[in-house]
């Protein structure tokens, strides 16, 4: 070895002298280097990306609610800070995300006995985003569209109100089918278990607390090794009420010592950060999932389409009436249905003509596409409606533009009412129906009509209709329901300069009377298709232009019915009187639950149910109970 140690021509005491020189050169730079970085601020640059420095942030974030600057605090104070601190933002995590943590603070532990104490530990990767709060912006409206806005954690209603604005009726639905918390003691032994990862690192370092250290760390490895067996309270051990509070213990233990408030902070900063984006992704998979229900049509109407279908090629029927003359007798009543749904179309149709003081001179076309339409024919073959005609009839034969029926276009509208003081209460969201571009070839449908009464499939009719074909609409072409919660003033945005009445009420679909013979003189057909083709050259393809243009085409042509003829609202607002709902003569399920769905709102069910063909033997076959 000397012979070796002399070959590099330094002895070794030369070389212990000389590593000493170096450590001492380098505590000295280091000591030097320090107290230059806090004056110069930079130890605000040291925080986890994404999140301003404490002392910024401590009056602004909602989250943060407490100073990192504790030079003239004690540390029973300091400690108190972090118990505030675990306490409002301990959350709950599934157990994938639960062994993730686990595993990177066990790295981080591992690590602590070789790192400096000052160098950050690497886990979780801190959030790239911040949490900001503001409100939305007073004068946006949203159409047919979700309106995004900046998220507000201040308190559960606004929260509630934002849901709103960016999900629609998904928020009222989820609200209304709230289930209890279930599994409650998985989630009490999954907030400690974070807890106590947040204490554990700095305990860990305290050299004259080995004992707590290894307490504290056995009862973490033994709640892990619970949650790799059990994810629900069924599931859990017996005697695990004794294993939470020895937890429990074992946490007031360390809460009793001086704590590194960054780095408690930074790990349930990194939960938090964790378990938002959580509940964040569930509650847009949710939102989706609404809506791919809403939209879809239930496997039961299909198969009562199909089977339909079938049956009318297996079994010809004679579908031409005696009555066929009563098809272009404009003596009579007519109603006209646009729908795809044969539930749907056949409740109208029976709400109406169960109501009607005389149903012998009440005439229904139901105009439907190519794919329902024999299965719409046989249907009202099987069902008669006391002495009513039913005329069943594909509008793709009368399309010369080649469109595919459309159903009254229906528009979610969130906008900020004035009625009261507080910001975030006036927020409110409505579903405007309007006509489709098939509502503008019934002049060419029914050339031998003069008026007819427009019923979309979603309505129930609980009253005579009788009185309509006697109104006299004073040269006016559409008869309709006002919605006044909302103005033109509000879709000011959408309507562009045209010169509108700004606090005009907006017309809705549902209940319409038109005076064909006023619409052919006016030839609205031709302006509604010239209007298409401006509006889709200035704003592109959209379904916010057919509002656009069927608001422009009966600009100063409504006849304004009264209020009492037809209640909106049964398809989205849980709050509808059950008085005004039964005075009403027609109940019109505008929004997304309707009442052929499964999330369709409860209480205002019955009142389509109760119209329903119960006898019909496909649908037993299909099993269309709801």
């Amino acid at each position: 070895m000397k012979s070796g140690g002399s070959s590099y021509g330094v002895s070794p005491m030369k070389r212990r002298w000389r590593g000493l020189v170096i450590g001492v050169l380098g505590l000295v730079l280091f000591s030097m280097l320090v107290p230059l970085v806090f004056l110069l601020g930079l130890h605000n640059g040291f925080h986890s990306p994404g999140f301003a420095s404490e002392q910024s942030s401590a009056a602004t974030n909602p989250i943060r609610g407490y100073s990192r600057d504790t030079s003239d605090q004690s540390e029973g104070d300091q400690s108190r800070h972090v118990d505030d601190l675990v306490r409002r933002l301990a959350p709950t995590l599934s157990q994938d995300l639960f062994k993730k943590s686990i595993r990177e603070s066990e790295k981080e532990t591992s690590s602590s006995g070789t790192a400096h104490d000052d160098v950050p530990k690497t886990g979780v990767p801190p959030p790239t985003k911040k949490v900001q709060q503001s409100f939305p912006n007073m004068n946006k409206t949203s159409v047919d569209g979700p309106t995004h806005i900046t998220e507000d954690l201040k308190n559960v209603d606004e929260s509630s109100k934002q849901c709103e604005l960016k999900y629609g009726s998904y928020c009222l639905w989820s609200r209304e089918h709230k289930e209890d918390m279930k599994d409650s003691m998985v989630k009490k032994l999954k907030d400690q278990l974070f807890v106590a990862r947040a204490y554990y690192p700095t305990i860990a370092k305290l050299p004259a607390q080995d004992k707590l250290s290894r307490e504290l760390k056995q009862n973490i490895q033994e709640l892990e090794r619970i949650f790799s067996e059990s994810t629900t309270d069924a599931d859990l051990p017996p005697q695990v009420e004794k294993k939470l509070k020895r937890m429990e213990a074992v946490i007031a233990k360390a809460k009793q010592f001086p704590v590194e408030c960054n780095n408690v902070d930074k790990k349930l900063r990194q939960i938090f950060d964790m378990t938002e984006d959580e509940a964040n992704f569930h509650m847009k998979q949710s939102a989706f999932l609404y809506q791919l229900a809403v939209q879809t049509m239930p496997k039961s109407l299909h198969c009562l389409s199909m089977r339909l279908t079938v049956e009318y090629f297996k079994s010809p029927h004679d579908v031409e009436l005696s009555s066929t003359e009563k098809y272009t007798d404009p003596a009579l009543q007519h109603y006209v249905i646009f729908s795809n749904n044969i539930l749907a179309a056949s409740v109208v149709i029976n709400s109406t003509v169960m109501h009607a003081k005389e149903s012998a001179n009440q005439v229904f076309h139901v105009l439907t596409n190519a794919q329902n339409y024999y299965a719409m024919k046989l249907w009202f073959i099987r069902n008669t409606y006391k002495e009513a005609t039913v005329q069943v009839l594909n509008i793709e034969q009368f399309n010369s533009d080649n469109l595919h029926l459309s159903l009254p276009v229906e528009f979610r509208v969130s906008f900020h009412s004035v009625e009261n003081s507080s910001p975030m209460a006036q927020i409110r969201t409505e579903y405007l129906s309007t006509f489709s571009n098939s509502h503008y070839l019934l002049p060419q449908i029914f050339q031998n009509l003069k008026k007819v009464v427009v019923l979309d499939d979603d309505v129930v009719v609980q009253k005579d209709l009788s009185a309509l074909w006697s109104l006299d609409l004073g040269g006016k072409v559409n008869g309709a329901v006002h919605l006044c919660s909302i103005k033109l003033n509000i879709l000011k945005s959408y309507l562009g300069g045209k010169n509108f009445d700004r606090n005009s009420c907006v017309w809705m679909s549902g209940l319409n009377v038109i005076d064909l013979d006023k619409w052919r003189e006016l030839d609205l057909t031709e302006t509604h298709r010239t209007l298409v083709k401006e509006l889709s050259m200035q704003e592109g393809p959209s379904e916010a232009v057919a509002l656009h243009a069927s608001l422009l085409t009966f600009q100063d042509l409504i006849y304004v019915l009264d209020d009492s003829w037809a209640l909106s609202g049964l398809g989205h607002e849980y709050g509808l009187n059950i008085q005004a709902i039964k005075r009403a003569a027609v109940l019109h399920y505008n929004g997304n639950m309707k009442p052929w769905l499964e999330l369709g709102i409860p209480k205002y069910r019955h009142f389509w149910r109760n119209f329903r063909n119960q006898e019909e033997q496909f649908l037993s076959d299909c099993n269309v109970s709801s």
